[in-house]
């Protein structure tokens, strides 16, 4: 990473920009078939819902848990990372939603005349992701079926009644956290849809022409990676230690509820304070004029490839082993000895995570994508600095805090690969 910064401090901009902008032209998509594939995904869900109330108690048996947080979470954000916008075709409001505006006489993409008040930015998503977050890691019974099952109906419907009230395009692009999450991540893919022809680029030549967020919209990116890492971090012996915890003797999520509250917090305001810090720094040495608000709002988009590495690291062994299980619950939801997919005998193989050689791949794989991540994450904070301070010496002046920065979450990161775990 110190390297990549100190080339590109010597590189012409003007060579790197015509290089990020290369785009090869594939194909036309149509839009056509994107309702009906919505619909398709809503009964998907609804199916799945019906499992987590009906089916296996089991979380390894039952396919609601392993779909929502191996399959979805864990699979299908690395897939938004190579493929580009794939949740706008899956996702399970838009197709009800053109069901319901033609029912109801209503335009599609609209309901009212009133939308979400712009002074709200980001920040419904941003709440809604954090509860997300507290969800999954301090809640002690996330991957219970039926607790799942309720919540995930829950925030469906909330979101449904939402769109008429603020119009469909406004909730899904300021108020529901997946949509949010997952189109801020495809802007990293390779794949580039615009004007329904798509076309392959550089990972994150997108990000170059992002604008510049609000601070609601760094919030959530800047949540988006401190979440993942404090899931990282809740589990090591340091964490626990720190709260006299005995790591050998895990009392439970129950027990941790007050420590997790507080540590999900801490983590996210740590990493926004060092993160601001970082920017305002940069802006004092290049002695230039851009405000804050909109410097940090543009650098934060090179968090996106540091989010999506860390992402794949941390969820890489769950996926290995948990998309096994996934791909035989499928096969019989509701536990009656069905096997719809051919899946549902499988023998699931857990020893592709097990012994020192798969540790020992593993852990280099995780590394590996956590350093490619930081490293093209100085590539895009350059790209960006250039907008705001056209001199390339006070760009990459400017990037020096932000690049210590990234270094120092590079380590951060490897040191969670290898200190011991419990739980």
């Amino acid at each position: 990473m110190a390297v990549s910064f100190l080339v590109l401090a010597l590189l012409p901009p003007a060579a790197l920009d015509r290089f990020w902008r290369r785009r090869l032209s594939l194909f036309t998509v149509s839009d056509a078939p994107r309702a009906i594939v919505s619909l398709i995904s809503f009964a998907g869900f609804t199916f799945l819902a019906a499992a987590g109330l009906f089916g296996s108690r089991d979380p390894l048996s039952n396919p609601l848990p392993l779909v929502v947080w191996t399959l979805l979470w864990a699979g299908f954000t690395l897939l938004q990372g190579v493929f580009g916008d794939l949740w706008s075709w899956l996702n399970p409001w838009y197709g009800p939603w053109r069901v319901a505006a033609c029912v109801f006489g209503l335009q599609p993409g609209e309901a009212k005349p009133s939308r979400l008040p712009p002074w709200f930015g980001f920040w419904p998503a941003f709440a809604l992701f954090f509860a997300f977050a507290w969800f999954e890691l301090i809640d002690p019974a996330p991957d219970d079926p039926a607790r799942l099952a309720f919540a995930a109906g829950i925030y469906w419907l909330a979101c449904f009644v939402a769109m008429f009230i603020f119009g469909h395009d406004a909730w899904s692009k300021r108020g529901e956290f997946l949509t949010v999450f997952f189109s801020m991540v495809a802007r990293f893919a390779p794949l580039e849809r615009r004007d329904g022809r798509l076309s392959l680029c550089w990972p994150g030549a997108k990000l170059f022409a992002a604008e510049p967020l609000p601070p609601s919209g760094t919030a959530f990116l800047l949540l988006a990676l401190s979440s993942v890492s404090f899931d990282g971090l809740s589990k090591t012996f340091f964490w626990l230690g720190l709260f006299d915890v005995n790591p050998l003797e895990y009392p439970g999520r129950t027990a941790l509820i007050g420590i997790g509250s507080f540590g999900l917090v801490l983590t996210f305001v740590l990493l926004a304070a060092v993160f601001a810090f970082a920017v305002f720094l940069g802006q004092r040495l290049a002695g230039d004029a851009p405000s804050f608000a909109k410097a940090a709002g543009l650098l934060v988009w090179s968090i996106v490839p540091i989010a999506l590495a860390y992402h794949i690291a941390h969820y890489l062994t769950v996926l290995l082993v948990d998309g096994q299980y996934a791909l035989v619950a499928i096969s019989d939801p509701f536990a009656l000895g069905w096997n719809l997919f051919g899946t549902a005998n499988r023998m699931v193989e857990a020893g592709v995570v097990a012994g020192a050689e798969s540790a020992w791949w593993l852990w280099n794989l995780q590394a590996g994508v956590i350093i490619a991540g930081h490293v093209l994450a100085v590539l895009i904070a350059h790209g960006l600095a250039w907008r705001l301070h056209p001199q390339a010496s006070r760009a990459a002046l400017s990037q020096l805090p932000l690049t210590l920065l990234m270094i120092a979450y590079t380590i951060f990161g490897l040191w969670l690969l290898a200190t011991p775990t419990a739980g």
